[in-house]
């Protein structure tokens, strides 16, 4: 069951960036670029935010 949900959700994802790059026409590879982009800025915020708090939970662990 688990693997039909991933191959809709990967289906579905499939399927709305064909619509966008249809639709975008010329300005698709600007639209991909900041679609990618600012995915890219999100996790990589949200990855140094797990590594600042790993940190901070480790430094109070060894204080105890």
């Amino acid at each position: 069951m688990g693997n039909i949900v991933k191959f809709g959700a990967l289906a579905a994802v499939i399927v709305f960036a064909l619509l966008l790059a249809v639709v975008a026409g010329d300005y698709g590879p600007w639209y991909f670029a900041w679609l990618v982009g600012t995915t890219m800025i999100i996790l990589i915020s949200v990855a140094g935010a797990v590594m600042f708090e790993t940190q901070l939970a480790t430094n109070q662990s060894g204080r105890l």
